[in-house]
């Protein structure tokens, strides 16, 4: 039993690792999506896992989340329900690629490293943390509406992205993500609790704000997953659903960000003093562009 956060490189077979050129080239995306990210903040449908990927982690899933777990106290942050609605579930975790290999090694998935360059500008890439957001049937929580780096402000500059994975498929009936196409271009806004009411963050909106306000839903295949732009407005609805919707989430930025605070990023992280580059075993390069 280990802390992960060890190893900065796979430590499975679980994602096979290109060794040339070549073989990266098979994951980049076209100019047609990077531009299509751009105009809208979003880009959906991007295959990240096959099926005995999806299994693993599904399986993975399981273990991380009992809170008996021996590596348990190594998460930055673990809640077994963080709905503000007591009759609804949503599970949220932070830090689980430090104690499940598999959660450890889907950082390195090179269909996410190469698509996460891309839509960063070309930029390498360092690992930022992760998350994992779990509806049960029936009575899964929602996820209000917000801009992530809202809660991010303790790196700068904003050079951020999030890519969301489903590991089981994701519908409008079982909570899937929903985007405000543009919105990233709406700047900085207040940050909502992420899982109090659906429509906080509308009362911070200007009129103008509020008429372009236009969400659009975006199932997705389990396996499969959206990229977003940290100032991107979006959210998920309450899961009524008799299916489960699970999902794990991936937040990188670009290397060369620094440290805005001097207070801990996350729990259990030594502090990185305001000015100094983000790096070292919890934040490590995890692409590295030509």
């Amino acid at each position: 039993m280990r802390d992960l956060s060890d190893y900065s490189h796979p430590i499975t077979d679980l994602f096979k690792q290109p060794q040339t050129k070549k073989e990266w080239e098979k994951y980049r995306l076209s100019q047609e999506q990077v531009d299509f990210f751009n105009e809208n903040g979003y880009l959906a449908g991007i295959k990240l896992l096959d099926e005995e990927q999806i299994e693993m982690l599904k399986i993975a899933l399981n273990e991380v989340a009992d809170p008996k777990h021996p590596l348990h106290y190594l998460f930055h942050e673990f809640h077994s329900n963080e709905s503000s609605d007591p009759s609804k579930v949503l599970f949220h975790s932070l830090g689980h690629w430090r104690i499940h290999p598999a959660f450890h090694d889907v950082i390195w998935n090179p269909a996410f490293l190469m698509a996460s360059s891309q839509l960063l500008g070309g930029k390498s890439v360092r690992f930022w943390h992760d998350q994992l957001f779990c509806k049960p049937a029936r009575h899964g929580g929602n996820v209000a509406w917000h801009q992530d780096y809202s809660y991010w402000t303790r790196t700068v500059k904003m050079q951020h992205l999030t890519c969301w994975c489903g590991l089981d498929d994701a519908n409008e009936e079982n909570g899937c993500l929903n985007y405000v196409p543009g919105s990233h271009k709406w700047g900085l806004l207040d940050k909502p609790a992420l899982a109090g009411e659906m429509d906080g963050l509308k009362t911070m909106l200007s009129e103008e704000q509020l008429a372009a306000f236009q969400p659009v839903s975006v199932p997705l295949k389990a396996g499969y997953a959206t990229f977003h732009h940290p100032l991107m407005v979006h959210g998920s609805f309450a899961n009524s659903s008799l299916n489960a919707r699970r999902a794990f989430v991936l937040n990188v930025f670009a290397d060369g960000t620094v440290s805005d605070t001097d207070e801990p990023l996350l729990e259990g992280v030594p502090v990185i003093p305001k000015g100094e580059k983000m790096g070292g075993k919890f934040f490590p390069l995890i692409f590295r562009a030509d």
